[in-house]
């Protein structure tokens, strides 16, 4: 015989996976829910408690249960840009720039990207979306040099696409991923509240023949989406 619990959480996820609830819609309160299930509050908070374990729905302090975001996945594999990854999951990917300048590297650009004193970089700052839901905030640098050919939207709407059709082979990036909390501004930009758990991400690109073409400081919010590891 299949317990209550799990008769109900089957249910509310068909009802998702049916769209009579969507992505980031308020579910009626437990008290609602076990009333229209015929259970008691604690059998109805075990069906909950499944479907937030499992991703589907997602717990907010003093505002109630929701439908969560199928999370964007990137595959830690190669060196794939923002767009493909979100594309390929059949979303719709979009940026907003929040500003671009050239700048006198810093230390750690020159480091990362194998410059010398007196070079400039071009400093991108944006947030990324997938189906108008802000995903990340980035600072992208790049050699000056390297994109002075380029028009703006060509630099900050399909970089990766720019370099490939003049000629650029992209290779391997090195990557680097730590937890964090958000700060005010960035929290501002995601929509999320200042010390939401987020992910960082630091990843320095490469052409094929090993030199570095961009340092890129990202930060994801931790339940839109996650990396996986593929080995082969």
């Amino acid at each position: 015989m299949i317990p209550a619990y799990i008769k109900i959480h089957d249910h509310i996820k068909k009802d998702i996976e049916d769209g009579i609830w969507k992505i980031g819609n308020r579910l009626p309160s437990e008290r609602d829910l076990a009333d229209d299930f015929g259970v008691s509050r604690m059998t109805l908070r075990q069906a909950i408690s499944l479907l937030v374990e499992e991703g589907v729905l997602e717990r907010r302090i003093g505002s109630g249960t929701y439908v969560a975001s199928k999370r964007v996945q990137e595959k830690m594999r190669g060196t794939t840009s923002f767009t493909e990854i979100v594309t390929s999951q059949g979303k719709k990917p979009s940026s907003q720039l929040i500003s671009f300048q050239k700048k006198l590297a810093s230390e750690t650009e020159k480091r990362h990207l194998n410059l010398k004193a007196n070079d400039n970089v071009i400093r991108m700052e944006r947030i990324r979306y997938a189906d108008d839901l802000p995903l990340v905030y980035e600072v992208a640098s790049i050699p000056e040099q390297l994109i002075a050919s380029f028009n703006r939207t060509e630099i900050t709407e399909h970089f990766f696409k720019t370099l490939t059709e003049n000629g650029y082979q992209i290779g391997k990036s090195q990557q680097t991923i730590y937890a964090k909390v958000a700060k005010e501004k960035v929290a501002k930009y995601l929509g999320i509240n200042k010390g939401h758990a987020i992910l960082a991400l630091t990843q320095v690109s490469y052409f094929t023949d090993g030199t570095p073409f961009e340092y890129v400081r990202s930060q994801y919010v931790g339940d839109r989406f996650e990396f996986y590891l593929e080995n082969k």
